[in-house]
C-alpha cells in the first residue's frame, strides 16, 4: 500500500468513502431501525449523557467559527 496523499483543504477520499457507506446504509433498510434505537436512548436514562455529549461537541464546534451562529438545541 503506498503513502497517503495530503487531501489539503478537506479529504476527498474521505467523504467519498463516507457517502458510498451512508448510501449503502439507506439502501439496506435499517435506517427506520437505527432511528428506532437512537429515540429509545434518549428517551432513557442514557439521554442525558447523550444530551451532555452532544453540548459538549457543540460548543467545541462553536470554537471553530466565531462568526457563525448555530441553533444547538434543536435537535430530537
Amino acid at each position: 500500500m503506498g503513502k497517503q496523499q495530503n487531501e489539503g483543504e478537506g479529504n476527498r477520499t474521505a467523504a467519498k468513502e463516507y457517502n458510498k457507506e451512508t448510501q449503502e446504509f439507506v439502501r439496506s433498510g435499517q435506517v427506520d431501525k437505527a432511528a428506532a434505537e437512537a429515540k429509545r436512548a434518549m428517551n432513557s436514562a442514557e439521554g442525558k449523557e447523550l444530551d451532555a455529549a452532544h453540548d459538549k461537541a457543540a460548543a467545541h464546534a462553536k470554537e471553530h467559527d466565531p462568526e457563525e451562529t448555530r441553533d444547538y438545541k434543536q435537535r430530537h
